[in-house]
């Protein structure tokens, strides 16, 4: 995953608005480039999630504090900030990607067919097609498709997928076999214990899958103390500087003085 070209484009943007000298208003439109380059993305966010129903997230947040901060003529100041957070989205992102690719790799625990014996054929069908009860007969070298007890046969197992064991398990007839792990020496039967839905192996991979939708207390409590940071960083420095501006001239009119 690559950072997008207008993060950079606007970050060389925001420099060139801090080192060149030229008219008055030439800092102030690079300025604005960059921050309209690196956050239009957030501010449609924004817009498009009140619409919504959903108004205090992270879009809105970021959106109502640099806008504050160019209302009050801090153009770099908020193209930087956005600069900064589309950065840090960009980390979040990669990190989100490397867990999907864990994800991808842990589907290869999963095979993609199983063979059953059936009124004494040999039949391949989809692990989700066998029943409870099924007898399984498995080959060395092949992976266990389904939980389930071994019938007949001797072999060691590999489980380092699954527990991260590094020696190979015996096992013989009266054992547990879980999906996932490798049959490596014998010839086996095995009678199908629970359906593919309740495998050990779909089982892992749901939680793993479910992780990324379930926040931790932890997380939770990190997400919001975030929130509260760019609150109070748009008060002090947007909202409240705004205030003093348009509130200044209210004692000149009030006492009838202009200042001259």
């Amino acid at each position: 995953m690559k950072i997008p070209l207008r993060v950079p484009a606007a970050l060389a943007l925001l420099l060139a608005s801090l080192i060149i000298r030229g008219p008055a208003w030439l800092p102030g439109a690079l300025a604005v480039t960059a921050y309209a380059l690196s956050g239009y993305d957030v501010l449609w966010r924004a817009l498009r999630n009140i619409t919504r129903g959903r108004v205090f997230d992270e879009n809105f947040l970021m959106s109502l504090a640099t806008v504050g901060a160019i209302i009050i003529g801090e153009y770099a100041e908020a193209a930087a900030v956005m600069i900064f957070y589309q950065v840090g989205e960009f980390f979040q992102d990669y990190a989100v990607d490397r867990s999907r690719g864990a994800i991808a790799d842990a589907m290869d625990l999963r095979p993609q067919s199983a063979r059953i014996l059936r009124e004494g054929q040999e039949m391949a069908v989809s692990p989700g097609e066998a029943r409870v009860g099924d007898t399984l007969l498995l080959r060395p070298g092949e992976r266990v498709p389904l939980d389930g007890v071994i019938l007949s046969g001797d072999t060691t197992l590999d489980t380092a997928a699954l527990t991260g064991e590094a020696m190979p398990r015996e096992a013989g007839p009266g054992d547990a076999i879980l999906s996932g792990t490798v049959n490596l020496t014998g010839v086996l039967t095995v009678r199908v214990s629970h359906s593919f839905e309740q495998s050990t192996v779909s089982r892992i991979l749901e939680m793993v899958e479910n992780a990324t939708d379930k926040k931790s207390r932890q997380e939770a409590f990190i997400t919001g103390f975030r929130r509260c940071i760019r609150l109070w960083w748009w008060y002090w420095r947007c909202f409240w500087p705004l205030c003093r501006r348009l509130l200044s001239p209210a004692p000149c009119c009030l006492t009838g003085r202009t200042g001259r």
